[in-house]
């Protein structure tokens, strides 16, 4: 079976079991490009009836799964939102690889905040890695995110996608670990979703803030709402628009660098952009931003 018939057979049986699929190219990337010119607003194949947004085409109806897969002849998978329905997906990604380890930043996180990690879903990947599978809340609202939960820990909440198994990316293919007998999606330990969304508390830091007073808001929040509006085609522009501008605040001490990384890459891979890619944009703005 070739990849593209291995990749619409996957994600029809994904489908069958509830789960809004569409279908991803060879890097992981949602393998349609978007019909739209920059700067449009719609967010999903329900407004326009058109393909191309990414996982706002996700879908969970056969022949709208059938008719994507048919307008990506290169697709080598599928992605699964994550966030949406009534009993959303929440995904982490347990990276180990470049001296991460994910596995253990979890364990550790379970050891300190006193909950088990119950034996859910887990899709191993190419990498060595591991997706977990949760289900949260009805109407929880999880920010997708990298690292910020614990070294090696990716978040895939609200407007995410886990890349789904049975799909074949450039190093291998994803597949459900053999040790998973129990197909069942276990919900979120709540401890460890009060982790995923803290409360809400104020900056300590009052650089964060816009230096201009004549501007409302957040200077970081600012730019990531900038990522997080792009679009496929103009998503890697946008990003390095807005960590030049970023980095230029860190440079002149009007925001924290730890604080700019984290929250660029997370708009970004929430967009659907690729994580290396992500981080090798953020970088290179940083350089030529001399932060």
């Amino acid at each position: 079976m070739n990849r593209w018939d291995n990749a619409l057979d996957n994600a029809l049986q994904a489908a069958a079991r509830g789960f809004a699929v569409f279908p991803l190219s060879r890097n992981k990337v949602p393998a349609i490009q978007s019909p739209h010119d920059k700067g449009h607003r719609c967010t999903g194949l329900a407004q326009c009836g058109t393909f191309g947004h990414g996982v706002g085409d996700a879908s969970n109806d056969p022949d709208t799964i059938r008719a994507g897969f048919d307008q990506a002849p290169h697709a080598a998978g599928y992605g699964i939102a994550c966030g949406a329905g009534t009993l959303p997906l929440i995904g982490l990604d347990l990276d180990r690889k470049n001296g991460l380890d994910g596995c253990a930043s979890l364990n550790q996180l379970a050891t300190q905040h006193s909950f088990t990690v119950p034996r859910t879903v887990t899709v191993c990947t190419p990498s060595g890695g591991f997706h977990l599978w949760f289900t949260g809340p009805t109407g929880a609202h999880i920010s997708n995110s990298v690292g910020r939960l614990g070294p090696g820990i990716d978040v895939r909440g609200t407007r995410g996608y886990l890349v789904g198994p049975g799909s074949r990316g450039k190093t291998g293919e994803y597949t459900i670990h053999p040790g998973a007998t129990d197909p069942t999606v276990h919900p979120i330990p709540g401890r460890l979703l009060q982790l995923l969304a803290p409360p809400r508390t104020e900056p300590r830091q009052a650089p964060r803030y816009s230096p201009n007073p004549g501007q409302n808001g957040h200077v970081l929040d600012g730019l990531v709402r900038v990522v997080t509006t792009s679009t496929e085609g103009s998503r890697n522009d946008r990003l390095f628009w807005a960590a030049a501008k970023a980095w230029a605040h860190v440079r002149d001490g009007h925001l924290a660098a730890s604080d700019v990384e984290p929250a660029l890459i997370s708009a970004a891979v929430g967009t659907g952009l690729g994580e290396t890619e992500a981080r090798r944009t953020v970088a290179s703005a940083q350089k030529g931003a001399g932060a």
